[in-house]
């Protein structure tokens, strides 16, 4: 099985599938950090160097008057007055939402990350790890070799979940060593607050409680590495049962798009909450975001997400063993 692995892992490699990653989230967290330096830049404009007091009572103040303006839903309304109490909340408590340096930076980014940007990264190398192989034909040359079918999809497998880990642990790290450029490297014992629940239109902050940064980020990063795997699974699932290597990424792709525009659509569909792109959004919770179907939880996302990635996992090696190759 390790020399299975190994040869998979240095077809992944002279593919630099993960290398044109790795530039894709380099160039992206570049743009994001010359956007929020540019965001700082026209704040001090606006209000002068004043402390993070008084910018977060002016966006309170700002974010009322969006409330009052005409033309906003119901819904959008709902969503800008749990962002006040949360808001209200840090000041009442003295805590910095946006405690400048590079770890608030990747708290953020990894945020509005997990729901499109790094699925589609993760997809760029699962989509074709089993599929390329049976268009190009090479995969006939290793069902030849005395070993079972089901331990070369095991170690294509096993090859997935590497290069899922290495493409998150890239994406933390430029994230971090990137923006740190700018806006410097500290702030990891910086405090964040957690556990905020959403009941209808109310804050509840019952379960709240204040962590150092760091562990807000180990959470939070586990959270992102499981979203990717399981986006990995079911792309595994495609490229398996897809011989087109472009067809699976299509199919992949408008189910990722897709869920990204259904979850500020399907509030009054129940039912929606039982795929998998619904639920891809595990930081929100953490973060205390309302979500996208009323009754959604993080125990009920990372169930979902199991039984997809796990039904994904058991239809590809179903598949595999005992479908034809030619």
């Amino acid at each position: 099985m390790i020399n299975l692995v190994r040869n998979e892992m240095l077809k992944i490699v002279r593919k630099k599938r993960i290398l044109i990653v790795a530039g894709i989230i380099a160039v992206l967290v570049a743009l994001f950090t010359y956007s929020q330096y540019r965001e700082i830049e026209r704040r001090l404009e606006r209000f002068g160097d004043v402390d993070w007091r008084t910018t977060l009572q002016q966006q309170i103040i700002d974010t009322q008057n969006r409330i009052t303006s005409s033309g906003i839903s119901d819904e959008w309304k709902s969503e800008l007055q749990l962002r006040i109490q949360q808001q209200q909340y840090y000041l009442d408590n003295n805590v910095n939402p946006m405690e400048p340096g590079a770890p608030s930076f990747a708290r953020v980014f990894a945020e509005h990350s997990i729901n499109l940007f790094l699925p589609l990264m993760i997809m760029v190398v699962a989509a074709d790890i089993v599929s390329s192989e049976r268009s190009a034909g090479t995969v006939k040359l290793l069902l030849t070799r005395p070993v079972k079918r089901w331990r070369i999809l095991m170690s294509k497998y096993i090859t997935l979940i590497l290069s899922v880990s290495t493409i998150v642990v890239l994406f933390g790290v430029l994230s971090y060593l990137i923006s740190g450029l700018i806006f410097g490297y500290q702030g990891w014992a910086a405090p964040v607050i957690t556990g905020f629940n959403v009941e209808g239109n109310e804050l509840n902050t019952n379960a709240v409680q204040m962590i150092p940064q760091w562990q807000y980020l180990l959470m939070e990063f586990s959270l992102v590495w499981f979203v990717a795997l399981i986006v990995g699974t079911i792309t595994f699932m495609l490229s398996v049962l897809i011989r087109n290597t472009p067809a699976g990424m299509g199919v992949m792709l408008a189910a990722l798009i897709s869920g990204a525009i259904l979850s500020n659509m399907v509030s009054s569909w129940e039912q929606a909450k039982y795929l998998f792109m619904i639920n891809l959004n595990l930081t929100g919770y953490l973060s205390g975001q309302a979500p996208p179907i009323e009754g959604m939880t993080l125990g009920f996302s990372l169930v979902v997400l199991a039984v997809w990635g796990l039904a994904a996992l058991i239809v590809s090696f179903a598949v595999f063993i005992r479908q034809d190759i030619y």
